[in-house]
């Protein structure tokens, strides 16, 4: 609205000059018409979140500028004469640079120079180098700035949101520590002093309390530009029978290749279940080393030869988890001998 009746005024202001006062009458109640559907599609969530107005708004504003010719010869122009739409033209290059970013500055700002110089004729381009640049600048930043604050909105939001979740989570894990985790510990404890059929509740009730302490620890999974956290992936397979040790910080990763590790470490606790022994417990670790990413299965079983692990009972398991590993560029080792259990160990660059 400003700027357009800034435009009326340029238009009282070189009146006597104008070669048609009718044609740029016509002109401002154009621009004036379109400056209030403009102003109202702004002003409604359809219209921020929907760039066709603003592609809209850019092709009404490229007319417009045409429409001086209404009010002055094209050779009049060239001469000297002012466009009738002054600094009004640059709207839809602010508009576009919010909606779209830069790229949306850059294209309007093109757009409105090349009807500028179309108007001005190319013997002219010098003259107009500085409302140019303008437009330029204007849409850069702009789009900078539009691009960079709902970047900032969007990691507040999930802040936020993760805040009042860990609070939330700390508020229930005093309750449930104080209350469903002594009394399940107290069951498995009896159960396992009882013996008989007890023993089977104290084995659920540990499985419980091991699934309720997996929970209290949980935190947010996902993390900017398509990555996710390897250790909420791991968290949840642990069992009474298997530790899942991870470390304090997030262990963000690429979701396929943290997809393809948890599917190995699984393989892997598979081959516990299968060869290792019932009685046999086992060790899930993840060790972030900066540039690479650590991964080792340990369990205390009955343990083999590595030649006996290549042959029939363990030859699936074997391929699929260094199939996986290599498929991702990375490295497997394992480490076994009779009576002392097996160790797989993962290494994987970080992209």
């Amino acid at each position: 609205m400003i700027t357009w009746v800034f435009a009326c005024f340029g238009v009282w202001s070189r009146w006597t000059g104008i070669h048609d006062p009718s044609g740029a009458v016509i002109q401002m109640a154009v621009m004036g018409a379109w400056t209030i559907v403009a102003s109202i599609g702004y002003s409604r969530h359809w219209g921020r979140r929907n760039t066709r107005l603003a592609f809209a708004d850019l092709i009404v504003t490229v007319g417009c500028m045409y429409l001086t010719l209404l009010a002055q010869p094209l050779l009049d122009i060239r001469a000297g004469a002012s466009v009738l739409t002054s600094v009004w033209a640059a709207g839809p290059v602010i508009a576009l640079a919010i909606s779209r970013g830069r790229d949306g500055g850059l294209l309007g700002a093109a757009a409105i120079s090349l009807a500028l110089l179309s108007l001005r004729g190319v013997d002219n381009a010098a003259k107009i180098l500085s409302n140019v640049q303008l437009l330029l600048v204007a849409g850069i930043v702009v789009g900078y700035a539009a691009t960079t604050m709902r970047r900032a909105t969007f990691r507040l939001r999930e802040a936020i949101a993760a805040e009042s979740a860990t609070a939330e989570r700390l508020r229930l894990s005093r309750s449930i520590h104080d209350g469903v985790l002594q009394v399940l510990a107290q069951v498995q404890r009896r159960g396992t002093a009882i013996g008989g059929e007890a023993v089977e509740l104290a084995a659920l009730a540990a499985e419980q309390e091991v699934a309720l302490r997996t929970l209290m620890a949980t935190r947010a999974a996902t993390g900017d530009r398509g990555r996710i956290d390897l250790c909420m992936l791991l968290l949840p397979l642990a069992t009474p029978r298997i530790d899942v040790v991870v470390p304090a910080e997030q262990v963000l990763l690429p979701t396929a290749v943290a997809t393809e590790l948890v599917a190995a470490v699984k393989e892997a606790l598979s081959n516990v279940d299968k060869h290792a022994g019932p009685d046999a417990r086992c060790w899930v670790v993840v060790e972030d080393l900066g540039g690479e990413v650590l991964l080792s299965v340990r369990d205390d079983g009955a343990g083999t030869t590595p030649d006996q692990l290549d042959k029939s009972g363990h030859l699936g398991v074997s391929q699929s988890i260094r199939g996986r590993i290599a498929d991702l560029g990375g490295s497997v080792t394992v480490r076994t001998a009779p009576g002392e259990g097996t160790e797989w160990e993962m290494k994987v660059s970080r992209p």
